[in-house]
């Protein structure tokens, strides 16, 4: 049965959507997070093959210099499960405190009155130090990092903030001396994507969308191979 698409003639619609008022994106730098000496040791609460506490020294487990061990750092939940970063609400991205208004001058000499906006970041990464051949390895706590971030935008009363990230990168570094444990640095950079936002009601004129004919799928005659009516079949019995 043939589909009969809905008639083409344009109407007024009233929809109800998500209005931007402001966006921006903006590369968030965290760090150097840094652990140093016995204190810090204990603060990462390395585990490493089963070994707890001060024992679970990387440098000295892994008996590795800064030059063959491999470090690595991960985006985790609270509980230490890997998460996707660019997955939205994974990492905290939240409006804190009050708006305050502020003017700003535009480069056309214009003065405008926007919103200074706080926003708080907040996640989790395990750092892994492992051997050069992989074999052994010691993972930490789940480490929480925050920010806060300023922002200048388009804010009246009624928009919320919507905030994801776009890009991400987590990099830790381990120093050892005497295969004992002397620091550890981490650093996460993400690409920072904040909209302000509300619910519209807004009239357009237009037409109802309706699906396209579907494309039939036929299957190919059979061919059937050619014989060799010379040879076979033969006529002489």
């Amino acid at each position: 049965m043939d589909f009969q698409p809905i008639g083409g003639a344009q109407e007024r619609l009233c929809i109800r959507v998500d209005k931007i008022y402001d966006w921006v994106t903006r590369q968030v730098d965290i760090g150097p997070i840094q652990f140093t000496g016995i204190s810090g040791l204990e603060a990462l609460e390395f585990e490493c093959n089963g070994v707890t506490g001060l024992l679970a020294d990387p440098c000295d487990f892994l008996n590795g210099t800064n030059n063959n061990l491999v470090v690595s750092c991960f985006f985790t939940d609270a509980e230490g499960t890997p998460i996707d970063p660019l997955k939205h609400g994974t990492i905290i991205c939240e409006e804190i405190g009050d708006r305050q208004d502020v003017n700003v001058t535009l480069p056309s000499g214009q003065t405008i009155t926007l919103q200074r906006v706080k926003v708080l970041i907040k996640g989790f990464v395990i750092v892994v130090v492992s051997n050069a051949q992989g074999t052994l390895s010691c993972i930490s706590r789940p480490i929480e990092f925050t920010r806060v971030e300023k922002f200048t935008l388009c804010a009246p009363p009624g928009t919320k903030l919507v905030c994801d990230f776009t890009e991400h990168d987590c990099d830790a570094s381990i120093m050892c001396a005497n295969s004992t444990f002397q620091q550890l640095d981490i650093s996460i950079t993400l690409c920072a994507n904040v909209q302000m936002e509300a619910k519209v009601k807004l009239e357009i004129v237009g037409e109802f969308c309706h699906p396209r004919q579907e494309i039939d799928i036929a299957c190919p005659p059979l061919n059937v191979p050619p014989q060799c009516p010379d040879i076979f079949p033969p006529t002489n019995h």
